[in-house]
């Protein structure tokens, strides 16, 4: 940090009118890798005048790592650059390989995705969920078992394959699930929403300005999922309808994740309900290869657009294999929300604004 602002301390502290340039990391003891947050702050209760989020601390090289492993391999480190949407990851680089190839997955191979996709964003919104209301702890380890039953994963679950799935659901799994679904109860978590309310607003032009999709994007009114505008074949035949806000602090961002968890627990109950019978997936040759050409495939991940471009030369590994991640996005726009934010709400507004660190660095 420079300048010092104060002189003494306690009540005797003196106000010198500077600002006061403070790091926030790069090391963060609430992410699962590193990201620096540098604040100008001023004010003898200090406040944010400035917020310049820097990244890239940490790169972990998954794009060229892509490029010189095949498809299936490819799969295989799709799901570790947000371990929080896994599924939903290894999903978005099958739908470009299937794309490429016309391929045509199994029905109750597409029903299955969608169920795992909401499994996996339900999950994902208890775990940001936690810091505000611990007992969410407990809803996502329900769900978390019902996952790790399925793939055999407990965090990176590797289930998807080009073409479906890796196999089908153990029997008595639907079951199991639907139980786990009765178990949360999200009007139960308790959470301060006074100590919210105001904080860390981002306006729907910022939000626009910078990419940021998810409930992040529509807790500022972006009315914009994926699932809706652009569904996969089983999400055609559900009933989406996003959780849009328009206040766009804190307290809004809170309300949009329990919104849309209650939403997920709808959608996987209906996806039970109309998961048909028959295969997971098809036989595949030896050597997958996609034809010359490129392709973009994108999917409503949990924390917004997660989107695939796909390159190739119609080798069995990609020539390029890029990645939309929304953190990437959505983490640029703390330098719009932040300024205006009192020191002492900080740790309300960085817990109401979720980001996973990887997918940032990717």
């Amino acid at each position: 940090m420079s300048d010092q602002i104060t002189v003494g301390v306690g009540a005797g502290a003196k106000y010198l009118g500077v600002d006061q340039v403070v790091d926030l990391g790069p090391l963060h003891p609430s992410a699962h890798g590193a990201y620096r947050l540098r604040l100008t702050v001023s004010g003898a209760d200090p406040v944010i005048t400035e917020a310049t989020p820097l990244v890239g601390h940490l790169h972990r090289g998954a794009e060229k790592l892509f490029e010189v492993r095949d498809y299936r391999q490819v799969l295989t480190l799709a799901n570790r650059h947000d371990w929080l949407a896994a599924f939903c990851n290894e999903l978005a680089v099958a739908l470009a390989v299937e794309r490429m190839t016309g391929m045509d997955v199994p029905l109750r191979a597409q029903w299955l995705r969608a169920l795992l996709c909401e499994l996996n964003r339900l999950m994902a919104h208890m775990v940001f969920l936690t810091p505000l209301a611990p007992a969410a702890a407990q809803h996502r380890e329900a769900i978390q078992s019902v996952m790790e039953e399925a793939s055999g994963g407990r965090i990176h679950f590797m289930f998807n394959r080009i073409g479906g799935l890796r196999e089908d659901v153990p029997a008595g799994w639907t079951d199991r699930v639907r139980h786990a679904l009765s178990t949360v109860d999200v009007d139960a978590l308790a959470i301060d929403e006074g100590r919210l309310a105001g904080l860390g607003v981002l306006s729907r032009e910022a939000a626009l300005a910078h990419g940021v999709t998810g409930p992040i994007g529509r807790a500022s009114g972006v009315d914009f999922d994926l699932r809706r505008d652009d569904p996969l074949p089983a999400y055609r035949e559900l009933d989406v309808r996003p959780v849009v806000r328009t206040e766009g602090d804190a307290l809004a961002r809170v309300r949009c994740l329990l919104d849309e968890a209650r939403q997920s627990i709808r959608l996987a109950t209906d996806c039970l309900a109309k998961l048909p019978s028959g295969p997971v997936n098809v036989r595949l040759p030896k050597a997958v290869k996609a034809p010359e050409g490129s392709v973009y495939t994108w999917v409503e991940a949990p924390l917004g657009t997660s989107g695939v471009h796909l390159s190739s030369r119609g080798e069995k590994t990609p020539w390029r294999l890029k990645l939309r991640t929304p953190s990437f996005n959505n983490v640029q726009a703390l330098s719009a929300l932040l300024p205006g934010t009192r020191v002492r709400d900080l740790p309300q507004v960085l817990g109401s604004f979720a980001v996973v660190v990887g997918d940032i660095d990717k």
